[in-house]
């Protein structure tokens, strides 16, 4: 068993810790892609991540998630790392290319065995599994018929979940669709920082539809073999304020929030696309992709909410770009390594938005974390105290959240490991644990001694 026995200042109160419910989760996240590695084991076939990170110029360093964590083998000391670290609850993704190399027909036997096991000990261990199925790694054969612009790809989406539950449905009891399917749309087939690296921006809004039909339909499979199971989507929900008190600058907030939040949010969450998304994306034919019968189907009704969130944008009329003619930066201060701002207060907002404007279900922070440049110390060790101070604030903003009297249940931290993280590569860690990708040896971090601290002292602050 690793241990964890250096310290850092707590600022966490009792007091604090006592507005979460008893029964609140704490937990960590992860995503198959950016840990798992074996890329060409137990039957696996490539996903458009395999193809798009040995594009040369695609990620940073040339970096790709061939090995990553390794996860694949070692993945019973990373569920030995969570029982080490008091987590009660864990997010991890399934890899759709794993399960289904072509994204088609029967699961390939050897992916859902590596699964089983992996379910198996969490719940062994204590550990609440939040299963995500669909975490950006599409089967590349499935965009090499079109991808999600394709309302094919939704079908079989739909027909993969509806295989998944019936192989594993019967090992977690909490299931996510998708997650953060913005990023899957815009940033993978308009802005083409993401794979599969298109810049087309009809495909995208294309692309975005699908994937809020493949939430219904998968919804709608998961309710078909097992109506007890909770399922929800988890979606990224990022703060947006004006630069000023202008009219063009409100605009320009409201166009972008349609954009990055409400393309997802609204649908899932009360069954229409409100009127001013169509006004948005007519040029792009997003009235013409919703075919009767849609919004109903992305609206059914879900268990609780998924919130990804890491950012306050400030956001500014502009009239050079080419669509939402609107800029966003963060907001000061800017403070982790990729230059994102550090502003609690942004969660809170988020959670008090969604809870106010939305729905009254259960909310889960299904991700939220920062990357710094950590480095081992001569004695050894990770002192992430900037993780630390910022693991405290925002959950502190989660607490008063819950004291504004928004239902929230759970708290994952993104991430458990030091991972791939997408076009950056390696170069950015957002961990509780510290990974050498050489060696594959882990080191929790200070923030994991102090997230284990926390967890207890919430479990003796309720009693």
């Amino acid at each position: 068993m690793t241990t964890i026995d250096h310290r850092a200042d707590d600022t966490i109160t009792d007091e604090l810790l006592a507005c979460f419910p008893r029964s609140f989760l704490w937990g960590a996240a992860t995503a198959a892609y950016q840990i798992e590695g074996g890329v060409d084991q137990g039957g696996r076939g490539p996903s458009i991540w395999d193809t798009f990170a040995h594009q040369p110029g695609r990620i940073e360093n040339g970096d790709t998630g061939d090995v990553a964590c390794n996860h694949f083998e070692l993945w019973e000391h990373d569920v030995e790392l969570m029982s080490t670290l008091g987590l009660n609850a864990y997010r991890l993704s399934l890899s759709w290319s794993r399960l289904q190399p072509l994204g088609v027909g029967p699961l390939n036997s050897e992916g859902v065995s590596f699964y089983r096991r992996l379910l198996e000990a969490l719940r062994t261990a204590g550990v609440r599994p939040f299963v995500t199925l669909y975490h950006w790694d599409l089967p590349q054969a499935l965009e090499d018929r079109g991808g999600w612009p394709e309302r094919d790809t939704a079908l079989l989406f739909a027909e993969y979940v509806s295989r998944v539950i019936a192989a594993l449905g019967d090992l977690a009891d909490d299931w996510i669709t998708l997650n953060e399917p913005w990023c899957a749309a815009f940033i993978g087939y308009w802005e083409g920082r993401h794979a599969p690296g298109r810049q087309d921006l009809p495909a995208a809004v294309a692309a975005g539809h699908h994937l809020n039909v493949a939430h219904g339909l998968a919804t709608q499979a998961i309710r078909a073999q097992r109506p007890n199971l909770s399922v929800g989507a988890s979606n990224l929900i990022t703060d947006l304020i004006p630069a000023s008190d202008s009219q063009q600058d409100h605009a320009a907030t409201v166009r972008m929030d349609l954009n990055n939040n409400q393309f997802f949010l609204a649908p899932v969450l009360t069954g229409a696309y409100p009127d001013a998304m169509f006004d948005l994306y007519r040029e792009q034919g997003l009235e013409a992709l919703v075919q009767p019968g849609d919004e109903v189907l992305i609206g059914q009704p879900t268990d609780f909410v998924g919130i990804n969130h890491y950012q306050q944008i400030v956001v500014s009329h502009d009239p050079t770009d080419p669509h939402l003619h609107a800029s966003g930066s963060p907001a000061e201060p800017a403070t982790t390594s990729l230059g994102w701002s550090v502003r609690p207060e942004s969660l809170s907002r988020v959670l008090l938005r969604v809870a106010h404007d939305y729905t009254s279900l259960p909310l889960y922070v299904t991700e939220n974390g920062a990357c710094f440049d950590d480095h081992i110390d001569p004695l050894g060790r990770v002192m992430d105290l900037e993780r630390v101070s910022y693991l405290s604030r925002y959950i502190a903003a989660t607490a008063h959240a819950i004291g504004e009297g928004v239902n929230v249940q759970g708290y994952f931290a993104w991430s458990l490991l030091d991972n791939f993280e997408w076009a950056e590569g390696f170069g950015k860690r957002f961990g509780l644990v510290h990974v050498d990708f050489a060696t594959q040896r882990r080191i929790p971090k200070e923030s994991a001694r102090w997230y284990r601290e926390t967890i207890g002292q919430h479990a003796r602050a309720v009693g």
